[in-house]
């Protein structure tokens, strides 16, 4: 029997922003992995100036589609959107639009998530902490889905007509792109001699990272499919962002892995550097 990996996403590009290279590892060794995408991306913004026109915007939901498919492709997973509907990101004081990801009740939130998981018997889940990374409230809420789903659906009680019950063994929060990831490039890359361009995003960070870092998974290898995939979200990623500016040379050396937290069950003292490490296939 094959090991089985889903990870769970708020957008199309979240995946390929968010434990990528650890995505592509496990595909390539042979382990099924699924990406599944609470929403469409519906309500985002064009992240990247060269493809900002008039058409792309009346078009975005279709191309955010479309993006995902190539990024799946990339990284050799497989992918399911989830039907839901993005949430944007409303100002202080904003509702919510009405009908939304972040609005529904937290059982219509989870539901097709129990029914996936149920049908694809994932064996490990990976997602956002109860931070959502970022305080977008699609992150968030798909934080409190996956957390809902991963109990829910080993529970025949639960969630009826949705499949018989599953229970996948380990749950997983995803702590790439910590303040030490940037501390780590900034510093390797100075100390080349090189100019750096993370001191501006250091000083926007918190000044320590929250999330414990239980797991270290070595994936250098696929960097370079990150990075493709992560590129293949047109609308979403400028190719002059600062992240595309370091040398991967210098990352391969300096940080060859991403990061994760062991949610359930309670992490033991050793770092883990797999995340089936335990699991029964």
């Amino acid at each position: 029997m094959s090991l089985r990996l889903l990870a769970v996403h708020a957008h199309p590009d979240d995946e390929s922003s968010k434990g990528a290279a650890t995505l592509a590892r496990y595909a390539a060794e042979g382990v099924e992995v699924l990406v599944s995408t609470c929403t469409g991306g519906e309500r985002g913004d064009i992240l990247n100036p060269a493809v900002d026109t008039e058409e792309n915007r009346a078009n975005l939901p279709a191309i955010r589609r479309r993006e995902m498919a190539a990024a799946a492709e990339i990284l050799g997973v497989r992918h399911r959107f989830l039907g839901l509907t993005d949430s944007g990101l409303p100002a202080d004081g904003e509702p919510l639009p009405e009908g939304c990801f972040a609005a529904l009740p937290l059982s219509a939130a989870a539901a097709p998530l129990v029914a996936l998981i149920r049908e694809f018997r994932p064996h490990v889940v990976i997602t956002y902490d109860e931070t959502g990374g970022y305080p977008h409230p699609d992150h968030i809420r798909t934080h409190e889905a996956t957390v809902e789903a991963f109990s829910a659906a080993a529970d025949p009680t639960r969630y009826p007509g949705t499949g018989d019950p599953w229970q996948p063994q380990k749950l997983y929060y995803q702590a790439t792109l910590s303040r030490a990831w940037f501390v780590a490039l900034h510093e390797a890359t100075l100390a080349a001699g090189l100019e750096s361009s993370m001191a501006e995003v250091l000083a926007e960070l918190p000044p320590e990272d929250n999330l414990k870092v239980t797991t270290r998974i070595r994936c250098a290898d696929h960097f370079a499919t990150r990075d493709k995939a992560l590129l293949s979200h047109t609308t979403q990623v400028d190719p002059a962002h600062p992240f595309f500016a370091h040398s991967r040379e210098i990352e391969r050396e300096a940080w060859p892995y991403e990061d994760y937290h062991l949610a359930h069950p309670a992490p033991g003292p050793a770092q883990e550097d797999d995340l089936f490490a335990g699991v029964t296939p």
